[in-house]
């Protein structure tokens, strides 16, 4: 098993080219294909207008949209023109509120989708619908790049987060081609539930099954000691040298953390190592 279609998504010509040069590295090493898809963002919100001005606005957000993607696009031809990995871009023209499906039908079809972390000043609100678009519609594990960082071809040390929730073993499943060739895998269980299932070998049994894939494991048992387990984590990967982390995307749901906030938009915010997340 190895990530031989790779996917990144582009919704501006501007701004930090971290995962599109990631996913070229990952495309590159696996010696597969690298995705980019360009997308143009009409942002007219229907009935916003009045009658008379809605014609117009739509038409004027429609050409807006198109003189975006056609920048998008040249700029990508433009970084990749001298690139020896198999590539290929497309472009897409979509309202904001049909962008999770534009995405999904792409996504759905590649091994990974490489995208910049989604939260921040320089992004538009586009970019967070792509990344739930990959994880929830298409069922595709999305690595996250903070900016300006890179991951290591194979990364050294992985850190996995680990809390027996069938996101995070799909999250590890899908992250086996990195996982096989680290040098050294840390389990990072953070206090475990007293009457669980584990709780006489908290992550013993995902150990067990990396071991047998070839994977060299170390298991981490950490207490809570700051308020977020987002926290814990961020840290732990700094203390261990961690190259990245793998973890499991939204084990409540998107709602509850778009309000209360959680781990995953927590890391989805604040990361600075990359991140593999799936659902």
């Amino acid at each position: 098993m190895t990530y031989k279609t790779i996917l990144t998504v582009r919704s501006t010509a501007d701004g930090d080219h971290t995962a599109l040069t990631q996913a070229e590295a990952l495309a590159r090493r696996a010696e597969g294909h690298l995705d980019v898809l360009c997308l143009g963002v009409d942002r007219t919100r229907v009935g916003y207008y009045d009658g008379g001005a809605n014609a117009i606005a739509i038409n004027a957000m429609m050409e807006r949209a198109r003189d975006e993607v056609k920048a998008t696009q040249a700029a990508v031809e433009s970084r990749l023109k001298a690139s020896d990995v198999p590539h290929s871009i497309s472009s897409a023209i979509t309202p904001l509120g049909d962008i999770s499906r534009v995405t999904a039908h792409h996504a759905r079809f590649s091994d990974m989708v490489v995208m910049d972390l989604p939260y921040g000043a320089e992004h538009g609100p586009e970019v967070e619908p792509i990344v739930e678009a990959a994880l929830f519609e298409a069922r595709t594990p999305v690595l996250v790049m903070p900016k300006g960082t890179e991951l290591p071809l194979p990364p050294k040390t992985i850190l996995v987060a680990w809390d027996e929730s069938i996101e995070a073993l799909v999250a590890v499943r899908k992250a086996l081609p990195f996982l096989k060739t680290a040098d050294l895998v840390r389990i990072a269980v953070i206090d475990p539930p007293q009457h669980g299932m584990e709780r006489s070998d908290p992550g013993g049994m995902l150990c067990q099954m990396l071991a047998r894939h070839g994977v060299s494991c170390e298991i981490d048992v950490l207490s809570k000691t700051l308020p977020r387990v987002s926290d814990v984590l961020s840290r732990h990967a700094t203390d261990t040298g961690a190259e990245m982390i793998v973890m499991g995307a939204y084990g409540h749901s998107r709602f509850r953390e778009s309000i209360l906030g959680g781990t995953t938009r927590y890391m989805l915010e604040h990361a600075e190592v990359p991140v593999l997340m799936a659902h």
